[in-house]
């Protein structure tokens, strides 16, 4: 009775260099289809996989995130990988959750070229202890390859993992970016307010 008890808290973590549309409805179906109760949108600080990658400020990600998700009242911006110094793994912003917050339950939403990945992750086991993963589905990969992978997985390491089925959206923050340095419209691909934000600011000018 006590797991049923627990409140049920979604984490979309990424650069967001932009954020666009397509996280946006991953964190969505995420919601819908999980019952959570929240998701916390989460601009990752220092990401160690993408030295020397991340093009915009902190500030400006953290913004652009902020803008994004105004109104959505079941979404949440969580600062606690951008205001912790040095690299941010995934692991340790997990297990500081789950130590604060004892009465959640956290799933963890990432795409399925991570999971792809799984063992490049920085202490792998260490995640699957403290969160519920959500593996999204992408254009690049059939399912069959796809659940078969997560079957894998959940055995190396003893985890829960599930398929988010999803739409399928070829879009990305390298292709926005690239957009808005050649001069082409990137509207619909992120909100009105952060398209608005990015050419104020001038951002991914020189990309």
């Amino acid at each position: 009775m006590e797991r049923e008890c627990k409140k049920k808290i979604g984490i979309m973590g990424g650069t967001f260099d932009p954020i666009h549309v397509g996280h946006l409805m991953l964190a969505e179906q995420a919601y819908d289809k999980f019952n959570l109760d929240k998701v916390l949108i989460m601009p990752a600080g220092n990401p160690p996989h993408k030295k020397n990658e991340v093009s915009a400020l902190t500030k400006h990600r953290v913004q652009m995130t902020r803008l994004a998700i105004e109104g959505n009242k079941h979404f949440e911006l969580s600062l606690i990988e951008v205001e912790r110094s040095g690299y941010t793994y995934t692991y340790e912003t997990l297990e500081s959750l789950t130590k604060e917050n004892p009465d959640v339950e956290y799933y963890f939403i990432l795409g399925a070229d991570s999971l792809m990945e799984v063992d490049k992750w920085k202490e792998t086991q260490r995640i699957f202890q403290c969160a519920t993963i959500l593996v999204a589905t992408r254009y690049n990969l059939e399912s069959k390859e796809l659940n078969k992978k997560i079957k894998e997985v959940a055995k190396q390491y003893n985890g829960k993992i599930y398929l988010l089925d999803t739409p399928n959206i070829d879009l990305s923050s390298t292709l926005i970016r690239t957009s808005v340095s050649t001069g082409k419209s990137i509207k619909y691909y992120v909100t009105s307010d952060v398209e608005r934000y990015i050419y104020k600011n001038k951002l991914y000018k020189h990309f």
